[in-house]
């Protein structure tokens, strides 16, 4: 993983969602921690294009996400905080193989990356089920299938275990962590990102603090009790 951020900022209007900054991200497992509204989305969405800088630019695996946003949203996937909104069809491996055909794969290679991406993730069962009958841990894995079975090198997620029971978050976090691509967890779940190799911590659209998870988390508890 390979994210240069160079001089970016975002601004939405009259409002500074990220004021400017300078950053390289190589590390394979990445944290984003903050209070709400700090800036940590924003800064995510950055990385796959969702979002374009106001001023710099950013490059991922050294594509820019502007001028070459096709390239980079191949390279990474997005898992959004709330799934339900981002699966499409209505069966789970329908909804696989539409994210797949729309990335122009033969019907062959469609058929068998769905199979795979269920079965990397230890849900084939869920493949011909219907997505609204699926508890949020279900969704939430079948979310995470749609978008590896496209192949990115990097997976970006957004409040992964958010309102999640026990049991549903356990196999969540069990499904990131034997993942084989870089991550880029976005979180409020502490112990999630205890293990990561690095902690970004953001604060009013500054990232506030960078380094290993022990003192980031630290940092954070204290901007929180302010």
């Amino acid at each position: 993983m390979d994210i240069r951020f160079s001089d970016c900022s975002v601004k939405f209007k009259s409002h500074v969602a990220l004021h400017p900054f300078s950053l390289d991200i190589s590390e394979r497992r990445v944290g984003i921690i903050g209070l709400n509204g700090s800036g940590k989305t924003t800064f995510a969405k950055l990385i796959n294009g969702l979002v374009k800088p106001s001023t710099g630019h950013v490059t991922v695996n050294g594509h820019d996400t502007v001028a070459e946003a096709k390239a980079v949203l191949t390279l990474a996937g997005f898992i959004f905080q709330n799934p339900q909104q981002q699966l499409i069809m209505p069966i789970v491996s329908e909804d696989i193989a539409f994210g797949l055909k729309a990335h122009g794969f033969s019907p062959a290679e469609v058929a068998s990356r769905t199979e795979a991406a269920l079965a990397r993730l230890g849900i084939s069962a869920l493949g011909p089920r219907r997505v609204h009958e699926l508890s949020g841990g279900e969704v939430q894995l079948a979310a995470i299938a749609s978008v590896v079975a496209t192949g990115p090198e990097i997976l970006i997620f957004d409040e992964p275990v958010n309102q999640l029971d026990l049991r549903n978050r356990a196999r969540v976090l069990a499904a990131i962590e034997s993942l084989p691509e870089s991550a880029i967890v976005i979180s409020h779940d502490l112990p999630l990102i205890e293990g990561f190799d690095r902690v970004l911590v953001f604060h009013e659209g500054r990232i506030a603090f960078d380094g290993a998870p022990g003192p980031a988390i630290a940092h954070y508890r204290e901007i929180a009790a302010c």
